[in-house]
């Protein structure tokens, strides 16, 4: 690479890196307004998401197994 061409990629080098550097420090900003849960709320958070995904697990198996059954009764086995 020539002086020239090393001296025109430099600028878009330092643009970036001060971009990525905004952004770093933006996200920082961000991520300290976050009001971040208690551990008691992160608990019952986190057992809400489990009933329900049972819950849901149940009732898709009582729907493959009924639909299965069906197709067993239409088409014979």
């Amino acid at each position: 690479m020539s002086q020239t061409t090393k001296a025109m990629a430099e600028p878009g080098e330092a643009k970036r890196r001060t971009g990525l550097l905004l952004f770093l420090r933006q996200v920082i900003e961000e991520l300290r307004k976050v009001v971040w849960p208690s551990r008691h709320d992160l608990l019952s958070y986190t057992g809400v998401v489990l009933v329900f995904v049972v819950v849901m697990m149940l009732f898709v198996s009582a729907l493959d197994y009924g639909i299965g059954k069906l197709v067993l009764l239409v088409f014979g086995s």
